[in-house]
């Protein structure tokens, strides 16, 4: 997968800088970037997981950089806006400025008929609160409940917030997964000015970076950048839930950041259909068993969800394989609907569907809304999110059948789409429940242990791509660190990142 390659790709950087590091690779299946990837077929673009990233965190717009891919980057499409909430089966708009979970615009927000007048007026009570005791960690359905209020966790931040983790917000842990309005809380005492002050600090360094760049550009002699900013730069388009304007993919889709991660590294250092069968100490390194023999190695970086790698590690240490199966991981299906005519929808990128509703659907993209080149200038291309249950017992067929009765149910969708293609990630996506800082750390304590193991993935400190590929960086670096020594002390060191 991406922490994998990214892994691979930085101790690759190392060897070029003068380091003597061997890598290799392998992969079970038998093709690289694990649930990311981009099928093309009759002229659409389907993305098996992921069809973007964030870029207010800059590990993968960095590693772009790096890769030279950055003039393939690609912004949410202009000529749509935010998203949409299900309410009684009804489309309504997430008000103008609510950040996932809190209203920052008064206005917007009372106009919204997404709650009730008493639910919109507690919700803004929450600028009146007193500051709540300090907490090392709470749910963050308690959290929006005692700041904002039953209405507001159950019809806007469980949709918006379960649309990202996939998971119940009466389990989700705050701080691993929303600090910042733990922070605000902290700080300010109300979460809605605390936000208010988070946004014009953001304002104020953003302006800063703008005129330090203009600066730069002009003392310049370089020619000019043809860029107008990287993506995700203020766009004029204001905040609804998800934060649009700051997301970003690639021009053919994700499939460009695998493709370029596996053309950057040498031949022979990447060995498809590879499945790990054992990993095992061997003095300061390891032993790794494939279908192929047993090779020893100086440092491994296990980059796997966590309970795959449990099963690497239980033979030689039962207690860290316990502790990252604490770390539960939720599933669910796509359906990919390919209509070779434009449908009328709205001028949004999805819809959120709260679980109030009690529909078999929690989300819909509209695809080539969202992204340029996804579909045929004349067609479209939207995707409908499925539940864990049916992702786990549904069969393709059913799940195309429920997707297609949802997109006529909400959206009037009548039209036979050109193919579906169905996508399940089973056991794949991290949730991060209450105490999981607690649960992270005491996984890392006892994986230091043995000082030619790094861990690698989303499963730990953070969910999203660019989270994804800082971590197989760290691990790489890590992996780097314990190899430190003076060279004519031990051999060339050669890394390992074991990937699915």
């Amino acid at each position: 997968g991406p922490s994998g390659l990214a892994a691979a790709f930085r101790l690759v950087e190392a060897g070029r800088s003068g380091r003597p590091v061997e890598v290799t690779v392998f992969e079970a299946s038998e093709r690289p970037g694990g649930s990311i990837g981009t099928d093309e077929r009759e002229g659409f673009r389907v993305e098996r997981g992921a069809d973007g990233f964030i870029t207010d965190k800059p590990a993968l717009i960095d590693l772009a950089r790096r890769l030279g891919i950055t003039s393939r980057l690609l912004r949410t499409e202009p000529t749509s806006q935010g998203a949409l909430v299900v309410r009684d089966g009804a489309l309504h708009p997430i008000p103008t400025g609510f950040s996932m979970m809190a209203p920052t615009r008064v206005r917007a927000f009372l106009a919204s008929p997404l709650l009730s007048p008493l639910g919109r007026l507690r919700a803004l009570a929450e600028s009146a609160l007193p500051r709540g005791p300090a907490r090392d960690d709470e749910s963050l359905a308690s959290f929006v409940r005692r700041r904002f209020g039953h209405e507001t966790l159950a019809r806007l931040a469980q949709p918006l917030v379960g649309g990202i983790y996939g998971a119940d917000p009466e389990l989700l842990s705050l701080r691993s997964t929303m600090p910042r309005f733990l922070e605000a809380e902290q700080r300010s005492r109300s979460v809605m000015l605390g936000l208010r002050r988070q946004a014009r600090a953001a304002s104020k360094a953003a302006a800063g970076q703008a005129s330090a760049g203009k600066a730069a550009s002009q003392a310049s002699a370089g020619p000019a950048s043809a860029a107008a900013g990287r993506p995700g730069d203020a766009s004029g388009r204001e905040a609804s839930g998800a934060r649009y304007s700051l997301f970003a993919s690639f021009d053919h889709g994700m499939q460009v950041l695998i493709d370029a991660l596996v053309a950057a590294l040498p031949p022979g250092v990447l060995r498809l259909a590879s499945p790990v069968r054992s990993l095992a100490p061997d003095g300061d390194g390891a032993l790794v068993t494939t279908a192929a023999g047993t090779d020893r190695f100086d440092r491994v970086i296990v980059a796997l969800p966590a309970a795959r790698t449990a099963r690497l590690v239980e033979a030689f240490d039962p207690l860290l394989a316990q502790r990252l199966v604490r770390i539960v991981h939720g599933s669910c299906a796509t359906v990919n609907l390919a209509f070779t005519r434009r449908q009328a929808l709205p001028s949004v990128y999805g819809l959120v569907i709260p679980s109030a509703e009690r529909r078999p659907s929690v989300a819909m993209t509209f695809a080539s809304r969202k992204w340029a080149g996804r579909a045929p200038a004349d067609g479209d291309l939207l995707r409908v999110f499925l539940g864990e249950r049916l992702a786990e017992d549904a069969t393709d067929e059913r799940l195309v059948t429920l997707a297609r009765d949802e997109l006529r149910s909400l959206l009037g969708v009548r039209d036979e789409p050109r193919f579906a293609v169905v996508h399940r990630y089973l056991s794949a996506m991290p949730q991060y429940h209450v105490g999981h800082h607690e649960r992270a750390a005491a996984i890392e304590a006892r994986a230091s242990a043995h000082p030619w193991l790094a861990l690698a993935g989303n499963a730990l400190h953070g969910v999203g791509l660019p989270d994804a590929v800082r971590s197989g960086e760290r691990a790489a670096e890590r992996a780097l660190d314990a190899g430190s020594a003076p060279a004519a002390a031990r051999p060339a060191p050669a890394l390992l990142p074991v990937s699915k």
